[in-house]
């Protein structure tokens, strides 16, 4: 079978960090995404969850930014810290 030469741009920090990781698997960047691509094409999905964090969504940002607004203003409501 003949191979392809495939290019992908990350973040070099990202990239550093996955060669680190991979090589402490004993493995390089080109084994690593030859074994993802693999599983994609055998099991014809992404081999993990992807999803966003509810925390990041607009409306959650909307009201945290509207907070620090009120916190900001002196409008704040103090409250007594809950003890479990």
């Amino acid at each position: 079978m003949g191979q392809t030469l495939v290019n992908i741009r990350m973040d070099e920090d990202l990239k550093k960090s996955m060669e680190s990781i991979c090589q402490e698997l004993g493995m390089n960047l080109t084994t690593a995404f030859t074994i993802f691509a693999r599983k994609v094409s055998r099991e014809k999905r992404i081999p993990f969850e992807v999803s966003v964090d509810p925390f990041y969504s607009e409306s959650n940002l909307s009201h945290l930014r509207r907070g620090i607004a009120a916190l900001n203003a002196g409008k704040g409501l103090e409250h007594e810290l809950i003890e479990e």
